[in-house]
Protein backbone atom coordinates (compact mmCIF):
# COMPACT_ATOMS: atom_id res chain seq x y z
CA UNK A 1 0.00 0.00 0.00
CA UNK A 2 2.79 2.30 0.77
CA UNK A 3 3.95 1.71 -2.45
CA UNK A 4 1.04 2.66 -4.74
CA UNK A 5 0.49 5.81 -2.09
CA UNK A 6 4.38 6.64 -2.96
CA UNK A 7 3.45 6.12 -6.94
CA UNK A 8 -0.04 7.91 -6.62
CA UNK A 9 1.75 11.16 -5.16
CA UNK A 10 4.54 11.20 -7.67
CA UNK A 11 1.94 11.02 -10.73
CA UNK A 12 -0.50 14.17 -8.51
CA UNK A 13 2.99 15.86 -8.53
CA UNK A 14 3.15 15.58 -12.19
CA UNK A 15 -0.16 16.19 -13.06
CA UNK A 16 0.24 19.67 -11.13
CA UNK A 17 3.41 20.65 -12.88
CA UNK A 18 2.41 19.83 -16.14
CA UNK A 19 0.16 23.02 -16.40
CA UNK A 20 2.71 25.18 -15.72
CA UNK A 21 4.82 23.80 -18.28
CA UNK A 22 2.52 24.14 -21.01
CA UNK A 23 1.75 27.56 -19.98
CA UNK A 24 5.07 28.53 -19.92
CA UNK A 25 5.35 26.42 -23.61
CA UNK A 26 2.72 28.28 -24.78
CA UNK A 27 4.49 32.07 -23.63
CA UNK A 28 7.50 30.63 -25.65
CA UNK A 29 5.37 29.85 -29.13
CA UNK A 30 3.63 33.19 -29.00
CA UNK A 31 6.60 35.00 -28.99
CA UNK A 32 8.65 32.43 -31.66
CA UNK A 33 4.92 32.78 -33.95
CA UNK A 34 5.54 36.77 -33.59
CA UNK A 35 9.49 36.25 -34.26
CA UNK A 36 8.42 34.35 -37.11
CA UNK A 37 5.69 36.16 -38.60
CA UNK A 38 8.14 39.36 -38.60
CA UNK A 39 10.53 37.54 -40.67
CA UNK A 40 8.14 36.47 -43.09
CA UNK A 41 6.82 40.04 -43.44
CA UNK A 42 10.36 40.77 -43.98
CA UNK A 43 11.16 38.92 -46.62
CA UNK A 44 7.94 39.33 -48.31
CA UNK A 45 8.57 43.35 -48.45
CA UNK A 46 12.42 43.09 -49.58
CA UNK A 47 11.49 40.37 -52.38
CA UNK A 48 8.14 42.87 -53.51
CA UNK A 49 10.69 45.69 -53.48
CA UNK A 50 13.44 43.40 -55.64
CA UNK A 51 10.89 42.37 -57.44
CA UNK A 52 9.84 46.24 -58.40
CA UNK A 53 13.24 47.66 -59.17
CA UNK A 54 15.01 44.63 -60.65
CA UNK A 55 11.93 43.78 -63.00
CA UNK A 56 10.67 46.89 -64.27
CA UNK A 57 13.96 49.22 -63.48
CA UNK A 58 11.54 51.81 -61.92
CA UNK A 59 11.27 52.11 -58.15
CA UNK A 60 7.33 52.26 -57.19
CA UNK A 61 5.38 51.40 -54.71
CA UNK A 62 3.07 48.04 -55.28
CA UNK A 63 -0.24 48.12 -55.97
CA UNK A 64 -3.08 47.93 -53.35
CA UNK A 65 -4.56 44.12 -53.85
CA UNK A 66 -7.62 43.98 -55.03
CA UNK A 67 -10.92 43.09 -52.70
CA UNK A 68 -11.01 39.19 -54.25
CA UNK A 69 -7.18 39.04 -53.49
CA UNK A 70 -7.22 40.82 -50.25
CA UNK A 71 -10.88 38.16 -48.91
CA UNK A 72 -8.89 35.05 -49.05
CA UNK A 73 -8.09 33.46 -45.61
CA UNK A 74 -4.41 33.38 -45.05
CA UNK A 75 -3.07 30.86 -42.20
CA UNK A 76 -4.12 31.69 -39.03
CA UNK A 77 -1.70 33.56 -37.44
CA UNK A 78 -2.40 36.06 -40.55
CA UNK A 79 -4.58 38.72 -40.49
CA UNK A 80 -5.23 40.27 -44.49
CA UNK A 81 -5.36 44.16 -44.30
CA UNK A 82 -8.26 46.08 -43.51
CA UNK A 83 -10.06 47.10 -46.34
CA UNK A 84 -13.61 48.46 -47.22
CA UNK A 85 -15.98 45.16 -48.54
CA UNK A 86 -13.65 42.98 -46.68
CA UNK A 87 -15.58 40.07 -45.13
CA UNK A 88 -15.70 39.44 -41.44
CA UNK A 89 -15.85 35.82 -42.15
CA UNK A 90 -12.55 35.94 -43.92
CA UNK A 91 -11.34 36.12 -40.35
CA UNK A 92 -10.08 32.80 -38.09
CA UNK A 93 -12.55 32.59 -35.29
CA UNK A 94 -10.25 33.77 -32.64
CA UNK A 95 -9.70 37.09 -34.79
CA UNK A 96 -13.38 37.55 -35.14
CA UNK A 97 -14.41 36.77 -31.53
CA UNK A 98 -11.98 39.70 -30.43
CA UNK A 99 -13.41 42.25 -32.75
CA UNK A 100 -17.42 41.24 -32.06
CA UNK A 101 -16.11 41.81 -28.22
CA UNK A 102 -14.88 45.14 -28.86
CA UNK A 103 -17.91 45.98 -31.75
CA UNK A 104 -20.31 44.83 -28.68
CA UNK A 105 -18.49 47.59 -26.14
CA UNK A 106 -18.31 50.02 -28.78
CA UNK A 107 -21.93 49.71 -29.42
CA UNK A 108 -22.34 50.14 -25.87
CA UNK A 109 -20.38 52.72 -25.40
CA UNK A 110 -17.79 51.33 -23.34
CA UNK A 111 -13.93 51.88 -23.68
CA UNK A 112 -11.29 49.53 -24.67
CA UNK A 113 -10.63 46.19 -23.27
CA UNK A 114 -7.23 45.11 -21.74
CA UNK A 115 -6.25 41.23 -23.15
CA UNK A 116 -6.99 40.50 -19.43
CA UNK A 117 -9.98 41.26 -19.73
CA UNK A 118 -10.58 39.58 -23.15
CA UNK A 119 -9.54 36.54 -21.33
CA UNK A 120 -12.21 36.69 -18.82
CA UNK A 121 -14.73 37.91 -21.15
CA UNK A 122 -13.99 34.56 -23.48
CA UNK A 123 -14.21 32.66 -20.04
CA UNK A 124 -10.78 31.47 -20.22
CA UNK A 125 -7.99 30.81 -17.65
CA UNK A 126 -6.34 34.11 -17.13
CA UNK A 127 -2.98 32.46 -17.40
CA UNK A 128 -0.21 34.29 -18.90
CA UNK A 129 -0.09 31.86 -21.84
CA UNK A 130 -3.81 32.27 -22.56
CA UNK A 131 -3.47 36.84 -22.19
CA UNK A 132 0.08 36.66 -24.40
CA UNK A 133 -1.94 34.72 -27.21
CA UNK A 134 -4.79 37.00 -26.69
CA UNK A 135 -2.43 40.05 -26.41
CA UNK A 136 0.04 38.46 -29.79
CA UNK A 137 -3.97 38.05 -31.69
CA UNK A 138 -4.89 41.74 -31.04
CA UNK A 139 -1.19 43.22 -32.20
CA UNK A 140 -2.03 41.49 -35.36
CA UNK A 141 -5.42 43.63 -35.67
CA UNK A 142 -3.58 46.76 -34.56
CA UNK A 143 -0.90 46.18 -37.42
CA UNK A 144 -3.43 45.14 -40.27
CA UNK A 145 -6.11 48.29 -39.25
CA UNK A 146 -8.52 46.67 -37.91
CA UNK A 147 -7.84 47.92 -34.18
CA UNK A 148 -6.43 51.00 -32.58
CA UNK A 149 -4.23 50.70 -29.23
CA UNK A 150 -6.47 53.60 -27.07
CA UNK A 151 -3.52 53.63 -24.23
CA UNK A 152 -0.34 50.95 -24.14
CA UNK A 153 -2.31 47.42 -23.60
CA UNK A 154 -5.65 48.99 -23.91
CA UNK A 155 -7.23 47.18 -27.58
CA UNK A 156 -10.60 49.55 -29.16
CA UNK A 157 -12.01 49.43 -32.55
CA UNK A 158 -10.11 51.63 -35.16
CA UNK A 159 -11.89 54.30 -36.72
CA UNK A 160 -13.73 53.65 -39.90
CA UNK A 161 -13.62 49.61 -38.70
CA UNK A 162 -16.87 48.05 -38.35
CA UNK A 163 -16.95 44.40 -36.81
CA UNK A 164 -20.22 43.41 -37.94
CA UNK A 165 -20.27 39.89 -40.08
CA UNK A 166 -20.33 42.25 -43.43
CA UNK A 167 -17.65 44.31 -44.91
CA UNK A 168 -15.07 45.31 -41.59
Amino acid sequence: MGLLEQRELAGRRRVDELPEEVDRIQAELVVAEEEWEEWAVARSRVGEVLALTVGTGQDHAPAVPTPSEATTVKPKSQVPMWSEGLVFSALWVDYQRILKALTDRHRLGQGPLTCQEMADLFGLDAVPARVEALRSKAKRLILCGRLAEAAPGRSTLASGVSGSGGGS
